[in-house]
């Protein structure tokens, strides 16, 4: 199903057109895509939500080889991504967008973050941002093992692969004890 609705803007009250798009994903659910850009004022807003009823839950996918890099992967508005090896923890906050993509797409989205961070950093910070990045293009081979976890406490957040562990989902909080 795709619809087209427009309503105001919710940042300049422009009128705009609000995309809703229902895509099958293959050995999940049903997922409905919202997408919102203004050409006014530039507000953006895409958000992915898993349609059906979910349990909080944590996916872990052990990456060791080219092949799991293609593997699938869901992160609603509510999502938390991690990858340990690189100390980095991505949590869900005011403006974030949900996405559907493959283990590759979620370390390039990483790794244009850490681009922004690379032009306005300096000394030791730089220094960190350039070798994450470093690693992140080692790791996109597919070559370089590393663990991608994605949890989401209203469970519309999955990673689709067939080595891709569920299990029940942990508050970031207390994992740290």
């Amino acid at each position: 199903m795709d619809r087209v609705i427009r309503a105001p803007c919710l940042q300049c009250s422009e009128e705009i057109e609000y995309l809703y798009k229902t895509v099958e994903i293959p050995y999940f659910s049903d997922a409905l895509i919202t997408t919102v850009i203004c050409g006014s004022c530039g507000f953006r807003s895409v958000d992915v939500m898993i349609l059906g009823e979910n349990e909080p839950a944590r996916y872990t996918l052990t990456v060791s080889s080219p092949e799991d890099m293609e593997g699938r992967v869901v992160r609603s508005t509510t999502g938390t991504i991690e990858i340990p090896e690189l100390g980095i923890l991505v949590e869900p906050g005011p403006i974030c967008e949900g996405f559907i993509t493959n283990v590759e797409g979620v370390l390039v989205r990483i790794g244009d973050v850490i681009d922004r961070v690379i032009t306005w950093s300096e000394g030791e910070e730089l220094e960190r941002a350039r070798e994450l990045k470093a690693k992140i293009e080692e790791m996109r081979s597919g070559t370089v093992p590393f663990v991608l976890i994605i949890q989401d406490e209203d469970g519309n957040s999955a990673i689709i692969h067939p080595d891709a562990e569920k299990s029940a989902f942990i508050p970031y909080e207390d994992r740290l004890e």
